[in-house]
């Protein structure tokens, strides 16, 4: 009876192993690195949508290509050269901010961070949250219109480009002052980014949702569009009524409160304590060690 050794040899002596240099070792390196980035780049874009459909058409692709579905292979060879300029044109704008990102991108501080000590990281400070919140309850006593989307993971670069570049620290005078009654910059939405204002007069989406209530005007439908295609916290104020409503992942939350708002608003702060002084006393404590046995 043969054992485990002899049946695994009888098997394993028809594999040949290719060789493995170090030039094919960085290879597999820097194609894992670049592949990650771009799963990390895509995760947090609009394109990571399209993505996934384009995935389950694959899928679909591949159930006709095992059960021999010749005729839609066929229409799928046919159009292939076609599939594929369509989809770099429906890129575009993606693939050149990656190209940007990329040369942006300081590859080791990403990889080895040498900053020591503790480090908050959050995309915007409590400053900016009380002076939100100030802004907000300011101009709706005075029923003052208004419509803030706050960028969170995906970027809004198509839609800061619609407006009106302002790029100042946000302050609730700022904000007052932007949506103030006949001002320049009062018609559309502001955008803000961490701490600063980025962009006003910035036109967004309109949502389909018939669901929405038919008192709802443009500002609020444009709060919900904007929400149900990007990660953004919308803040809308009415003009009207002077309520504060909050629009995230397409849906509306009306009438919020202060203390509400605080609490979205903190949570959007997405607020974390990063701890660099564990990898740089694991580098210093492998120098140290190296050092003594070098002794």
């Amino acid at each position: 009876m043969l054992n485990i050794a002899d049946i695994l040899n009888r098997y394993l002596s028809h594999i040949n192993m290719p060789s493995v240099s170090i030039i094919d070792v960085i290879e597999i390196i820097l194609i894992s690195f670049f592949v990650y980035q771009f799963m990390v780049w895509i995760k947090y874009t609009r394109a990571y949508t399209v993505l996934k459909g384009l995935l389950i058409i694959g899928a679909f692709l591949l159930i006709a290509y095992i059960f021999k579905m010749n005729t839609i292979l066929w229409i799928v060879s046919n159009l292939a050269g076609a599939l594929i300029t369509a989809i770099v044109v429906i890129f575009q704008p993606e693939l050149r901010k990656v190209v940007e990102q990329l040369g942006q991108k300081k590859i080791m501080s990403a990889i080895l961070p040498f900053d020591p000590g503790k480090e908050i990281q959050e995309r915007f400070t409590d400053r900016t949250v009380n002076e939100l919140i100030r802004a907000c309850y300011d101009m709706g006593e005075a029923k003052t219109g208004a419509l803030i989307v706050i960028e969170q993971e995906i970027r809004l670069d198509e839609y800061i480009r619609t407006g009106i570049t302002v790029d100042a620290i946000l302050s609730s005078q700022l904000l007052i002052n932007i949506f103030e009654h006949n001002t320049p910059l009062h018609d559309g939405a502001v955008i803000m980014r961490g701490n600063r204002v980025v962009s006003a007069t910035c036109y967004l989406p309109l949502s389909d949702n018939m669901e929405l209530s038919k008192q709802l005007g443009t500002r609020h439908r444009a709060g919900v569009g904007i929400s149900e295609v990007t990660d953004s916290v919308t803040i809308i104020v009415s003009e009207e009524t002077g309520q504060v409503s909050v629009a995230q992942d397409g849906r509306l939350q009306r009438n919020v409160a202060s203390a509400q708002l605080r609490e979205i608003l903190e949570k959007a702060q997405n607020k974390k304590i990063v701890d660099n002084n564990k990898l740089r006393q694991l580098l210093m404590g492998r120098v140290k060690h190296e050092g003594k046995n070098n002794k």
